[in-house]
């Protein structure tokens, strides 16, 4: 396993990019509405980034050893989707859940890589609270980044909190470094046991982004090749950020003026 850990230079191109990420997020909130298709949103975001950041979506066309091209410039990922949705023809309509995986690359070759959830007019209150509880975990992820912390602290915490609410934890799938590269060392596994895996260095920069399903955390994929389902049929929801590791603690990196702010939930105790 190679880390690398990113100069000053980086993490300054790193909050950059890491940023747009975010403002593409903000800028297709709008238009999150029933009797949008999953297509639309993926154009609109994709002249987003062109046109106005000048950032190139890194999901269009990538294609690691053994996956066709990814077709599409975002993932849309709706209802019992877990990752990895096409966008297409695919019509939002009231009450679905959607996570958005957004991922630039800026002029100078770094990525930012975020998503969140979004639900279509008034969801269930099993949805709504899937998604809360998702985007809690994550923060109870991030709560545990700090030097000299372990990997299996930030997976723990996330397992712990999930199945405390009753839901399922999807293990094919992880966080990882990033930096100039779309995915690098380490995985971020999004369970695990405290003081396990590798120790936590100023400089590592990683998403921290687990995906939690309301049924069973077993998956099926799709004839597509990237579509990843629950098996159960059951709603699946996921959250994404980007985390460095700093001297004293963690920064995030993928915050922008709609950002949702930190549960009270996953708040650190007090001192």
């Amino acid at each position: 396993m190679t880390i690398h850990l990113k100069t000053a230079e980086d993490i300054a191109q790193m909050r950059v990019a890491c940023r747009l990420a975010a403002e593409v997020l903000d800028y297709i909130a709008p238009f999150v509405q029933a009797g949008v298709t999953t297509g639309k949103l993926d154009a609109l975001c994709h002249a987003y980034m062109r046109d106005e950041q000048g950032t190139v979506p890194a999901p269009l066309n990538y294609a690691p050893p053994g996956y066709p091209p990814f077709p599409a410039s975002i993932c849309t990922s709706v209802n019992d989707v877990i990752c990895h949705g096409i966008p297409g023809d695919r019509v939002l309509k009231n009450g679905d859940i959607v996570n958005l995986d957004i991922t630039v690359i800026t002029k100078e070759g770094y990525y930012g890589d975020t998503s969140r959830m979004f639900i279509v007019g008034e969801g269930s209150i099993l949805a709504k609270r899937l998604c809360q509880i998702t985007f809690e975990c994550m923060w109870k992820g991030i709560d545990q980044v700090r030097p000299g912390a372990h990997l299996g602290d930030i997976g723990h915490a996330i397992q712990q909190h999930a199945e405390q609410a009753g839901y399922s934890i999807v293990r094919e799938y992880c966080g990882h470094g990033i930096g100039k590269n779309f995915h690098e060392d380490p995985q971020i596994l999004h369970y695990g046991r405290p003081g396990s895996g590798i120790e936590l260095k100023p400089g590592m920069i990683f998403t921290i982004e687990p995906m939690l399903n309301a049924g069973k955390r077993d998956i099926r994929t799709m004839p597509d090749q990237w579509t990843v389902k629950t098996r159960a049929r059951s709603l699946s929801a996921q959250w994404e950020h980007t985390v460095l590791v700093t001297d004293s603690g963690h920064e995030v990196l993928t915050v922008s003026a709609g950002t949702q702010p930190r549960p009270s939930q996953a708040a650190p105790a007090a001192a």
